[in-house]
């Protein structure tokens, strides 16, 4: 099975900053940023990844990382 693992709950903790304010830097609501952190969304816009990336001074890959089991 694959899958896109998610680690944008680490990051934000390594940064200690609370999602609450990372939601409100990046103008998105804590709902979206909390569907996002679990995995359960569907795409992200680049826009949106380019607002996280800036934010937390990460790459993408930092964020997303593909699994094959």
């Amino acid at each position: 099975m694959e899958e896109i693992k998610i680690n944008l709950d680490k990051i934000i903790k390594s940064r200690n900053i609370t999602s609450k304010e990372l939601a409100n830097r990046i103008n998105i609501t804590e709902a979206n940023l909390s569907i996002l952190k679990t995995g359960k969304a569907k795409g992200v816009r680049f826009a949106t990844l380019l607002n996280i990336c800036r934010e937390l001074d990460c790459q993408p890959g930092d964020i997303f990382e593909y699994k094959r089991s």
